[in-house]
């Protein structure tokens, strides 16, 4: 699962060291529009449904992170 999400980060943005970095959204080095293609990625991949409640900069700011998410969905 993390092999899979790295690889969509690193398609979505290849400038960014996503292993090392944990402040993505407060750090402003995602964007909303990022946000928008990583959430349609992470929604096709792992098929799972990321609802607005999930849209909170915590469940996205690092790798751990949105691969916490990615696992409470799943298993939901």
């Amino acid at each position: 699962m993390r092999e899979t999400l790295m690889d969509i980060l690193t398609d979505l943005r290849p400038d960014v060291d996503f292993e090392n970095e944990t402040n993505l959204i407060s750090g402003g080095i995602l964007e909303s529009f990022d946000i928008v293609s990583l959430v349609s990625e992470l929604t096709d991949e792992f098929d799972i449904t990321i609802r607005p409640k999930d849209l909170v900069p915590e469940n996205f700011n690092s790798v751990d992170a949105m691969l916490a998410l990615i696992t409470k969905l799943v298993e939901e």
